[in-house]
């Protein structure tokens, strides 16, 4: 927590830039985060206690330098206002935030090694970050990880957890990878579970599954010799 008597040293949201200007890797490091954020915008679209945030700077006094962002790939913050001040943010400044450090913050592995599994864990336990996940399907075995890890914070230290999808009590929501299509292409995809193990779906995902339940049934009277309009 921030001392109280220090918030008058540190500069507002509005001094501090909202882009470190750094290109993401590649085109999975901006496409997985945003689909999760696009589920949490269905599933908790009458919640106004959250907030995800996607290649957006997080400023926190824990930094050497308060004026350096640390920048996810995503993280997500219960607690706080979906909208500050009614607004969308610029960056995520937790002096401004009640001193609500991120509950959980996603890395991707990167190309070249980046710090994702050292300098970057050390940052987030500082910062207080409950959940550390990194995500590393190209890089893992160069890394000498596991390509899905999730990181817990324990009596101040990030403990390695077991099992996939991984459930997040204090969330309310489990993390994992999965098997999807983009643009009729099949890739692996990050995704919100729920308690049970099962996916939570795209809006995409469940009007799909909704038109094919529709025409399952339809054909399945015809088989009856039933005509499914006389029954609209």
């Amino acid at each position: 927590m921030v001392q109280s008597n220090l918030k008058i040293y540190l500069p507002s949201g509005t001094e501090l830039p909202d882009s470190d200007d750094i290109p993401v890797d590649n085109e999975e490091q901006n496409l997985l985060p945003n689909i999760l954020l696009f589920i949490l915008n269905t599933l908790w679209a009458e919640r106004k206690d959250w907030f995800f945030g996607v290649d957006m700077g997080i400023y926190h006094p824990t930094a050497l330098n308060p004026r350096v962002p640390i920048v996810p790939d995503a993280f997500l913050s219960l607690g706080v206002e979906r909208y500050k001040d009614g607004k969308p943010r610029r960056s995520y400044v937790v002096w401004e935030e009640n001193d609500i450090p991120p509950t959980l913050a996603l890395e991707m592995g990167s190309w070249s090694p980046g710090r994702e599994y050292d300098e970057k864990r050390e940052i987030y336990r500082k910062l207080g970050v409950l959940y550390y996940v990194v995500y590393n399907p190209n890089h893992w075995q160069r890394d000498r990880h596991q390509a899905f890890e999730v990181y817990k914070l324990i009596e101040g230290s990030y403990q390695l957890q077991i099992g996939e999808p991984f459930w997040m009590p204090e969330v309310g929501l489990g993390l994992g990878r999965y098997e999807g299509k983009v643009s009729d292409r099949a890739v692996e995809l990050l995704g919100w579970f729920d308690k049970k193990g099962d996916r939570i779906l795209t809006s995409e995902e469940k009007a799909d599954y909704l038109q094919t339940k529709s025409e399952r049934l339809a054909a399945r009277l015809r088989e009856l010799g039933e005509d499914p309009e006389s029954l609209l």
